[in-house]
């Protein structure tokens, strides 16, 4: 399905306390208004805490699909960061574009820029943070509601009304939440795993982590990723 051009709610952060010990994040995304710069990093007026996890070229900008607000309103109650977009720490919040219609590779024209997903998200210890919920990173990996990355192939400046226009789909077959699929769920899936590595699109750590899968035959470990040092009871 060719998804149909949407406009964009834009937001940014700072770097802030988060969580009881402080940890430095700039996960509380507000929005801002236009024009909006946009270079090989993100938004000029965007922050990230540690480039290495969070942000960097192939994650220059986070997009989350709005459309699933009520699904996690349902799951989790009515917890006041659910308002209003921004909770999952989103530089694009839309109506309309969802992982189930959305792939790896897709080049994205917004404004004067060019973006390509690049990957998608993996959930981590900041959204537990962030919600207050000891297993939020794992509820959204397991829900596959988890948002994508994209990198900047062409910098430019976005304005108010600019709209997200899909204009390439080199990879149809890989929806991201066929991706999700192999990562999270399907995880010996050999086949899928070999066609991961030869999506030149995929950031390299994605089709290096189905490299390691292939020759070990053993699924990399996410409980530091999803709860820190130690699980919740360990």
């Amino acid at each position: 399905m060719i998804p149909e051009n949407v406009q964009p709610l834009v937001l940014a952060g700072r770097i802030t306390p988060l969580g009881e010990n402080g940890r430095a994040s700039a996960i509380d995304k507000r929005p801002v208004g236009g024009p909006w710069g946009i270079g090989v990093h993100g938004l000029s007026n965007d922050a990230q805490a540690n480039r290495t996890h969070h942000g960097g070229q192939e994650k220059a900008l986070h997009h989350y699909a709005f459309d699933h607000y009520p699904a996690w309103r349902q799951e989790i109650g009515p917890h006041p960061l659910l308002q209003a977009p921004g909770a999952f720490g989103e530089n694009l919040s839309t109506l309309g574009w969802t992982e189930e219609t959305i792939c790896i590779g897709d080049i994205v024209r917004f404004g004067a820029s060019l973006l390509q997903v690049s990957q998608g998200r993996q959930p981590c210890l900041t959204l537990n943070l962030r919600f207050n919920l000891t297993d939020m990173a794992l509820r959204v990996q397991q829900s596959g509601r988890a948002g994508w990355y994209y990198r900047v192939l062409e910098p430019g400046v976005a304005k108010e009304g600019d709209v997200l226009a899909l204009i390439e789909r080199p990879r149809p077959d890989w929806t991201l939440s066929r991706l999700n699929q192999v990562l999270y769920h399907d995880v010996k899936n050999h086949d899928a795993l070999t066609e991961m590595t030869d999506i030149l699109e995929l950031t390299q750590n994605w089709r290096d982590l189905a490299r390691r899968r292939l020759s070990s035959g053993k699924t990399e470990s996410w409980t530091r990723r999803l709860y820190g040092r130690n699980r919740p009871g360990h």
